[in-house]
């Protein structure tokens, strides 16, 4: 996939993917207008919504309602290194969900391709043409 970026003014910067835009901003402590996400929020979003995906699949393969079931991510973020060192994905489930699914629901999250592309760290090659 080929993603493309665009500066739309300020601080504002767009990723064109296929036709979808996706818009960031800074924040106004960051010297942005805070009218988009920063680039950090859509990397959280995109870990998230990927173990979203594996849950949802999880669930509609079970016969397993969706409802109740909440996402949370949160970060440790170290300012001096500009990273986060640790990323925690929490479920909160229903009591309706079924406890025998428990591991198994975390091992199902664990093929998210987003957050295996992390761990397994691919190579980012920076060139210009």
């Amino acid at each position: 996939m080929d993603v493309k970026i665009s500066f739309e003014g300020g601080l504002k910067i767009n990723a064109h993917a296929n036709e979808f835009i996706l818009k960031t901003d800074q924040s106004i402590a960051g010297g942005g207008e805070a009218s988009a996400p920063e680039p950090f929020t859509l990397f959280l979003g995109a870990i998230g919504t990927c173990a979203g995906y594996y849950a949802l699949k999880f669930c509609q393969t079970r016969d397993i309602s969706m409802e109740g079931i909440e996402i949370k991510l949160s970060d440790d973020f170290n300012m001096e290194k500009k990273r986060a060192e640790n990323i925690k994905i929490t479920f909160n489930l229903p009591n309706s969900f079924p406890k025998k699914y428990h591991q198994a629901l975390i091992k199902s999250v664990n093929l998210c391709s987003v957050k295996n592309t992390i761990n397994f760290g691919p190579n980012i090659d920076i060139s210009i043409i």
